[in-house]
């Protein structure tokens, strides 16, 4: 969720460079009257850049705008599909406020592709869709999106939603659609390959009981009330405000509108979803309610996948622009690392009697 304050303080400050220089050789001590010691020379060219472009996804119809980071020279270990909150742009996991917040960079260095997606009714789809679409509606599109973009691009070892406020909801909705009602395949070709390709949902600034009334949620009329987005500015660098611009975009009126009816929606869908999920509460979340009460009436409607809820420390709700993003974005990248390995050591199924070997 965005609103930028028009006093927030923007000064722009110059920020450290994106690699460490290179340091000088490092020559073991004098031992006596042994041979001359051996010198062993520190790596000396910098960690490859990866690029962060432009890229488009086709779904029924629709043009999707999206920004791509890969590794450079490897195959990607897995791919982040990042989905935004209301209000935002996929540039909002791409942060350049300071070298090290964005998602984009840092998962790419670490073997990952990143692919942010602007949400159906954002971006170069909102001329098509100038009301946006309905959530049940997002879902079959973003799956489509996916299977464009897994036909073109190496995947590695599937896709990892990753996904903040609104895109929470996404991510759960489609979720809920990658298996039939008993797990198995749904007839629908996009949902049972992205059924089979998800990995895990990671979720920040998303809950099930609103710390607000519904009639204070952002919508077309306005962003809501600025605080509540940001927290203390001090959890921000002051170039995130001036920078944030950019990425701010109308709320899609049928997106607002599907806003308040959350909370009666969630428990289905949760319900449903068969792959782990973490959520994160920011220290300064004021949408959502994130106390014990709260926090277990989230986690409960999990009957078929792993839960847990984090919380993260100096951030407010818009953790991926604030001085926490890097600290968030090394424990998404490590909740995908979990994913893995839960998978990679599960105990093989049993195969039932009778059946060919």
């Amino acid at each position: 969720m965005p609103q930028l304050s028009p006093t927030a303080p923007a000064p722009t400050m110059a920020g450290a460079p994106a690699t460490a220089p290179a340091t000088a050789p490092i020559t073991a001590p004098a031992t006596g009257t042994g041979p001359a010691p051996a010198i062993v020379s520190a790596p000396t060219s910098p960690t490859p850049v990866p690029q962060i472009r432009a890229i488009t996804l086709h779904a029924a119809g629709l043009t999707l705008s999206a920004l791509l980071a890969e590794p450079v020279d490897v195959a990607p270990r897995a791919v982040l599909v990042a989905l935004h909150g209301g209000g935002m742009r996929a540039g909002y996991f791409d942060s350049r406020a300071r070298p090290g917040l964005s998602l984009l960079a840092l998962g790419a260095q670490l073997g990952y592709t990143v692919l942010a997606v602007d949400r159906p009714g954002y971006g170069l789809s909102a001329a098509r869709l100038p009301r946006g679409l309905a959530l049940e509606d997002s879902a079959p599109v973003l799956r489509v999106a996916l299977a464009d973009f897994s036909a073109r691009y190496a995947t590695g070892a599937g896709l990892f939603l990753v996904a903040h406020s609104y895109g929470g909801k996404l991510a759960l909705a489609a979720a809920d659609a990658s298996g039939g009602p008993s797990g198995g395949p749904t007839g629908d070709a996009a949902a049972d390959a992205f059924g089979d390709a998800l990995i895990g949902l990671d979720i920040s600034g998303l809950g099930n009981r609103l710390a607000v009334a519904p009639h204070q949620l952002p919508g077309p009329g306005g962003q809501g009330e600025w605080r509540k987005h940001w927290g203390a500015l001090r959890l921000y660098p002051p170039d995130a405000f001036r920078l944030g611009q950019a990425l701010l975009s109308p709320v899609p009126e049928i997106e607002a509108a599907q806003g308040p009816s959350w909370p009666e929606r969630y428990p289905e869908l949760a319900a449903r979803v068969r792959v782990p999920v973490r959520f994160t509460f920011a220290e300064q979340e004021q949408w959502w309610r994130h106390d014990e009460e709260a926090v277990a009436e989230l986690t409960r409607p999990f009957a078929s996948a792993p839960v847990r809820v984090d919380h993260q420390p100096d951030a407010g709700h818009n953790i991926s622009l604030g001085w926490a993003a890097r600290t968030y974005h090394l424990r998404v990248c490590g909740f995908l690392e979990e994913c893995l390995l839960a998978r990679d050591a599960a105990l093989p199924q049993r195969r039932p009697v009778g059946a060919a070997l």
